[in-house]
């Protein structure tokens, strides 16, 4: 490429000096007057290499960004091999005389269930209703849904952290002092994160600096609430549920799902990412505990009887669900959704483990399950993706307390107990996914299929 024509391509794409360039979609189309399906190699296999892109970006499993590039490839009469994983695509578009290849990438990985709602139903839909627009107006309409806005702004997702963890922690067992404290610590730890990720601060120092700002505000509240109200020293256990709002539920939901259907690569750069954030809330939060000398105890008795405890457990998991949909900006329709999914589905986990003699592991399995189906049968009816209800329905199964307290124990060199609270969160954490992939397996005939 001669010097007058690199200056050329320079000064038309404003090239960016981020470590991850952003790709200008729009300046790639030689014909963009032309038909879709009537574009060259290249111009079709940059549609569904940018579909597939925006789906990974909203935090969907690997199979379900394959099947939807497959989808817009055949529409555009091409055969579409993917290799995907955490953050990125390598992919190759065959027609019948060429074959094209790309690799895209993200800065870094994310949920939004509403623009994965937009997504799923503009792939459904192509074949009818987009295929034979122009290459411009396909772009154009991409572009419509990869810029779209968040639904809520930092402030309401610091509310409904704060929302989510208040209600985690009374289904932990913990009661209003400890909802109270934790309101606060959630919400401002929430908000602390969402302004470092406004920002485009890294991925891990906005877990830290949240986990910890969360902790330090539940020690401010709660030391005011003994100085003031000479509140009993054993509510200070709800500090670990201040720090729930950064437990990673969709790319630990996602990893299982994607390794069932020997997406391994995919499977395993999301488990190891959902590890690391675990770990690193988990380490920030026990130097706090140390610091302060807090200990993970166990909450005080609430003394309620069994139907009032049931009916709590209802509002409780409803809440927290919404919560965390809202944190995935999910619109309210669907965050009401998933939190009614969730209200049964938790509930009835719990139930079995107070009421008959069901492990723990046994009964996260039947709650994911019930979610899995429910949200199957809402799928058929209301067109929203599974993974947005059944992801906050399950995240709020996720045994964060466990995990806490096994990396306490493993710092304080209790080996054996950390062993042992290890242990419990890794058998709920397999039978999660399980139930999902069960009531996948019944209910989505695709799923069902190997190839």
């Amino acid at each position: 490429m001669d010097d007058k024509k690199h200056y050329r391509l320079k000064s038309t794409w404003k090239l960016s000096e981020r470590h991850h360039m952003t790709i200008p979609w729009d300046q790639l189309v030689r014909e963009a007057d032309l038909p879709a399906v009537d574009a060259g190699i290249a111009e079709r296999s940059a549609i569904v290499g940018r579909i597939g892109i925006i789906l990974l970006s909203c935090g969907t499993g690997a199979w379900r960004v394959r099947e939807a590039m497959n989808t817009v490839a055949r529409s555009l009469g091409l055969t579409c091999s993917a290799d995907i994983g955490l953050i990125s695509i390598e992919y190759t578009c065959f027609s019948p005389t060429h074959h094209y290849s790309q690799v895209l990438s993200l800065s870094s990985s994310g949920v939004n269930t509403d623009k994965l709602d937009r997504m799923e139903r503009f792939v459904h839909n192509f074949d009818k209703k987009y295929a034979n627009l122009t290459l411009a107006e396909l772009h154009q309409e991409l572009d419509r849904i990869q810029t779209h806005s968040g639904n809520y702004s930092v402030l309401v997702g610091g509310l409904a952290a704060a929302l989510a963890c208040s209600a985690f922690v009374f289904l932990l067992g913990g009661g209003l002092v400890e909802m109270f404290c934790a309101f606060i610590g959630a919400g401002i730890g929430n908000l602390v994160r969402g302004e470092m990720i406004h920002k485009q601060m890294t991925i891990l120092a906005c877990v830290g600096v949240g986990v910890a700002a969360a902790c330090l505000s539940y020690g401010i509240v709660f030391q005011t609430l003994v100085a003031l109200f000479h509140v009993a020293a054993g509510h200070e256990a709800g500090y670990i549920g201040a720090m729930l709002f950064v437990i990673p539920g969709f790319p630990f939901i996602t990893s299982m799902l994607d390794i069932s259907k020997l997406d391994m690569r995919s499977g395993m750069e999301r488990l190891a990412f959902a590890i690391m954030i675990t770990t690193v809330a988990s380490l920030v939060g026990w130097l706090f505990a140390l610091m302060v000398q807090l200990r993970p105890g166990n909450f005080l008795p609430l003394s309620l009887g069994p139907v009032v405890l049931c009916l709590l457990r209802v509002a409780a998991s409803f809440c927290g669900v919404y919560g965390f949909s809202i944190m995935f900006n999910s619109p309210q329709r669907m965050a009401i959704t998933a939190g009614l999914v969730g209200a049964v589905a938790n509930t009835l986990r719990l139930e079995l483990v107070d009421l008959t003699a069901v492990p723990p592991a046994a009964a996260a399995f039947v709650g994911a399950l019930v979610a899995g189906l429910l949200a199957s049968l809402i799928n058929r009816y209301e067109g929203y993706p599974r993974i947005s209800l059944t992801v906050p329905s399950i995240v709020i199964m996720v045994p964060g307390l466990y995990i806490y307290r096994a990396v306490y124990n493993i710092g304080s060199n209790s080996l054996s107990v950390g062993a042992m609270w290890l242990t419990r969160a890794a058998l709920i954490i397999m039978f999660l996914p399980m139930g999902l992939f069960l009531a996948r397996l019944l209910l989505d005939k695709k799923w069902r299929q190997s190839d």
